[in-house]
């Protein structure tokens, strides 16, 4: 590695400022926002990848063939400044600023309301910037605070606070994976935050290669403190964003790299699935069976996710081939599943084996990625066996992959696509992808083939159904991958280490840019989860975004609400509350959709003013107001909760009872029940429709309101529509914009209501605490308890 240590101005252009470094190399800044300033650096003055896949800004979708890398379209590129005084040079917006001093060092200062600035970060003194010399290996080095706390990267195991930890960006097939300890996993989320004691900022690099995270694990006496980011290939090129708050950074980063999909409202439902099912010679009849437990157990269940077995001959797995002696009638399965109210989602995945029925097919098409040395398909390790992975940058492929998705599994009754085993651990690192005429070695995009061939099933879905929000899943992917797919965080093992430590990694997710997710409940693969656990992790399933149990128990046992009939109840009821809460959870998709809002949130997301919300904890706010303090711990019955200080109090979910913030309580925690707090101030929206989603048959709507104690104003909006269409693009929602007031003689609700569309729910109640006594007035009407109010009287 050589250090890059001189530079030179050589000019701006629009909202680029262009340094050459050492007489060979190139460094733009891009100012694109007032608190986004981006530094692409050209190595020898060129780049190695010159498209971008991950970087969607405002919404600007990119084609197949990728972004510019110096495009600069759906940025607002505002007004800045440029001074350069002696040996340094300076580039700032209204909020943010960098300065370039020699060696080659940058230093990033933020201004206050004020206009004053103030430090925020800085590379090391020393070879902050590496270049690899006979390789492409490139090294950024920056200075470390051990007071700084960072987060994301990610899918991650480990505690949320990553400070003082190596990571590795390498999708991988992890299964069985350690939720405290194992690195790397399944998903190249190369994007962290930094909290400072002042402000926050994040950092995303650009670079789809395999890359390295050091962030205090490392020291070196002839540097101080400082942390790293190392790729294998590719180009050094990263976006710097400022914000206040953690929440500001995650936001700008997911307005960065595209909105998350709002998709069907049914894709919050339960979704059973198992890998036993598929691999049963019988797999229709036992299917089938599956619908039948939920009626005879009255489990509400709104899809089922087919494992891959269903295409399987013999031992083995061939995507796009249904074994008809397992499944021998595909529609009659899909007729079965949504005549119960029930969408199926199918298993594909992006390599063929080398004795599929149709390799030689797709290998005359030159679809495959190529070997690096030979005329012929790549070959790796797939499912027990060898097989050659799909090239998705290339327009044939993804044709002939939209063609038999829609072939192979829309036409036959196929709801959703489920995109597995998408990780492309193809170690021929110079194998050849047709890059969309720019032929491409794999090292340099590998978790770019996931996103497109998760677009490409998007795509299929969106043109057979045109009308209905598509639902998708992916395992694998990359910054963008929200904008197509719902995900979770892979083949996890069954253990309560598991359950802790996956609650913290859906955090961290969040952190990133993933709102979208959930785990296995009850764990995937090793031993099946004894009664105890498996409630426990129900418990905290029904309070993540997705809720899904599935499982590839080591004893052929399938995970099943009703696997252990002494707890079945408990498992009943903790599905039963998420369904009333769906209309809640529903809202908190919209959210996160139409305002980039994490669903999971640390619970400093929002009370960024509590030191005590830093600590390490197995508590998570789903939305900004309910507190989940799931028990994580065998044997549990009472759950230590510390409740952030908000200024307005929480609530027991269950009991009512209100308690101040900022301080330790001690909340019951019997096997039957979930810890959970409300935020005074909050409205939440709840239905009485416990079975799948069906806005026909929603017909009733009721709002928990858990006021102020004393004095207190708080806005809240509740959005919902038919759960299925585009309806809402134009005009047919309803959103219930909602006022809370109160003091300490009377408790106000102002509700006021857009859209055109009109609910199965005519009339809508609210509920306070029992042992509220101040009279309740909506819209300055008086309201008893039980009364309903009508919809057109909120107008």
């Amino acid at each position: 590695m050589k250090p890059i240590k001189n530079w030179k101005l050589l000019g701006v252009e629009g909202n680029r400022v262009d340094v050459q470094c050492d007489d060979r190399h190139v460094l733009h800044f891009f100012v694109l926002e007032s608190n986004v300033i981006r530094v692409l650096l050209k190595k020898n003055a060129t780049l190695q990848l010159e498209s971008s896949w991950c970087v969607s800004p405002n919404d600007s979708e990119t084609g197949w063939e990728g972004r510019d890398r110096m495009s600069t379209e759906g940025f607002t590129c505002p007004e800045f400044n440029v001074s350069e005084q002696g040996d340094q040079l300076s580039i700032a917006s209204d909020a943010l600023r960098v300065t370039l001093s020699k060696p080659l060092k940058l230093t990033w200062e933020y201004a206050d309301a004020t206009g004053e600035w103030h430090y925020l970060a800085a590379d090391r003194q020393s070879g902050a910037y590496m270049l690899g010399v006979q390789s492409n290996d490139i090294h950024h080095y920056m200075a470390r605070d051990l007071s700084e706390k960072y987060y994301g990267l990610g899918e991650k195991a480990g505690d949320l606070n990553r400070h003082g930890s190596r990571y590795q960006m390498r999708n991988i097939d992890a299964m069985g994976y350690d939720a405290k300890n194992t690195d790397p996993l399944y998903k190249h989320i190369p994007f962290y935050i930094t909290k400072t004691e002042q402000a926050s900022f994040g950092i995303f690099y650009d670079n789809l290669s395999t890359s390295w995270f050091d962030l205090g694990n490392e020291l070196d006496n002839y540097h101080g403190y400082y942390r790293s980011y190392h790729a294998d290939e590719g180009d050094l090129d990263f976006y710097f964003m400022y914000g206040e708050k953690v929440l500001d950074v995650t936001k700008t980063y997911v307005n960065l790299t595209g909105r998350t999909i709002f998709g069907p409202k049914w894709s919050l439902g339960y979704s059973g699935s198992t890998m036993l099912y598929t691999d049963a010679e019988n797999a229709q009849e036992q299917l089938g069976d599956f619908i039948k437990h939920c009626d005879n157990h009255n489990m509400p269940c709104d899809s089922f996710q087919l494992s891959s077995g269903y295409t399987s001959i013999g031992n083995k797995r061939y995507v796009f081939n249904w074994n008809t002696s397992k499944v021998p009638n595909p529609l009659k399965l899909s007729e079965d599943f949504h005549k119960a109210g029930l969408k199926l989602a199918a298993n594909i995945k992006p390599c063929l084996l080398q004795d599929h029925p149709r390799f030689d097919e797709v290998a005359s098409q030159n679809l495959f990625i190529q070997d690096s040395e030979f005329d012929a398909p790549e070959s790796s390790q797939f499912w027990d066996d060898s097989g050659s992975h799909l090239d998705f940058t290339n327009p044939k492929t993804i044709q002939w992959w939209k063609t038999n998705v829609t072939e192979q599994l829309l036409e036959k009754g196929i709801d959703s696509t489920w995109n597995d085993n998408n990780e492309y651990e193809v170690w021929d690192s110079n194998a050849r992808c047709v890059g969309f005429g720019k032929q491409t070695p794999i090292k340099l995009i590998r978790p770019l083939q996931p996103l497109l061939m998760m677009r490409a099933s998007f795509e299929a879905q969106t043109e057979f159904a045109p009308s209905l929000r598509p639902y998708l899943i992916s395992r694998s992917g990359c910054p963008g991958m929200q904008r197509y797919v719902q995900t979770w965080s892979g083949d996890n093992r069954t253990n309560w280490q598991t359950l802790r430590y996956n609650t913290r990694m859906g955090v961290g997710m969040n952190l990133s840019g993933l709102y979208n997710m959930g785990h296995d409940v009850g764990g995937f693969s090793g031993d099946r989860p004894d009664p105890e656990l498996f409630v426990r992790w129900v418990q905290n399933g029904v309070m993540h975004p997705r809720f899904t149990i599935h499982s590839w128990n080591d004893d052929k046992t399938v995970n099943e609400p009703w696997m252990y009939p002494e707890v079945t109840p408990i498992i009943r009821e903790a599905m039963a509350l998420r369904y009333r809460l769906m209309p809640y959870l529903y809202n908190l998709l919209w959210q996160a959709h139409k305002h980039h809002e994490p669903m999971l949130r640390a619970t400093f997301l929002d009370h960024e003013g509590d030191a005590r919300t830093y600590e390490e904890c197995d508590d998570f706010l789903l939305g900004q107001d309910l507190l989940v303090a799931s028990v994580v711990e065998q044997g549990q019955r009472t759950r230590p909760v510390y409740l952030p200080d908000n200024g307005e109090g929480w609530y027991d979910f269950h009991r009512k009872t209100w308690y101040a913030g900022g301080q330790d309580i001690r909340l019951p925690a019997a096997l039957e029940e979930i810890p959970l707090l409300a935020r005074a101030g909050s409205v939440i929206p709840t239905s009485s429709r416990i079975a799948h989603v069906d806005a026909e048959k929603d017909t009733q709507r009721q709002f928990l309101v858990f006021p102020f104690k004393g004095a207190g104003q708080r806005n809240v909006s509740v959005f919902d529509d038919d759960g299925l269409s585009n309806g809402y693009l134009d005009g047919k929602y309803l959103m219930l914009n909602m006022t809370l007031t109160s003091d300490l003689e009377r408790i106000d609700l102002a509700v006021s209501s857009e859209g055109e569309w009109q609910p199965a729910y005519s009339e809508v109640s609210f509920v306070l605490p029992s042992n509220e006594l101040r009279p309740f007035y909506v819209n300055g009407k008086r309201v008893q308890a039980s009364q309903t109010v009508a919809l057109n009287e909120l107008a």
